[in-house]
């Protein structure tokens, strides 16, 4: 008899983490693009915090809409998709994590710092690496290899927000 192995397409572990550097890379892009365009400092805590609310609030909705579908789904597959909790739970888990981990990279500009943009970048590249880390108690995998790989992802985009800011300041407006 062939044996079915039943994913678990909706952990918690997945929303947190998502949620988590998915709320400090966009956060991080919305300060690195702001300070590559040589914006006032006042630009990104705006902008920052609007990020928080409207991208957590749609990343929380949209994972709440996923797992409902798939719950929803007319399929005879329906018997291998397995949840923790409720898709409204994970929606909530989602925002708060995105809120909580998006806070940290307007911090500096919330508390008037000097050097607002590098001590935002390395709180930044602290928390992903952190963040990688810590996903490890989980996942079992190679805790440096994981925390690095988070690292240089978030890392490249927020090169990759800054360079657009500054790009366009410089040649386009």
């Amino acid at each position: 008899m062939e044996r079915k192995i039943v994913p678990v397409k909706a952990t918690f572990l997945r929303d947190v983490i998502f949620a988590a550097d998915d709320g400090l890379v966009t956060t991080f892009a919305v300060v690195a693009g702001s300070t590559g365009a040589s914006l006032h400092p006042s630009v990104p805590i705006i902008l920052g915090l609007a990020n928080i609310l409207a991208d957590g609030f749609s990343l929380g909705t949209g994972i709440y809409l996923g797992i409902k579908s798939e719950l929803e789904m007319d399929s005879k597959d329906k018997a291998l998709i397995r949840i923790e909790g409720s898709p409204f739970l994970h929606g909530l888990v989602t925002f708060f994590s995105f809120a909580f981990f998006g806070f940290f990279p307007l911090l500096p500009f919330l508390l008037n710092l000097p050097h607002k943009f590098l001590i935002s970048g390395i709180v930044v590249a602290l928390l992903l690496f952190v963040v990688g880390l810590l996903k490890t108690i989980f996942t079992k995998k190679n805790s440096i290899k994981s925390a690095f790989e988070m690292l240089l992802i978030g890392g490249f985009s927020a090169f990759m927000a800054y360079m657009v800011g500054f790009l366009v300041d410089r040649f386009i407006v």
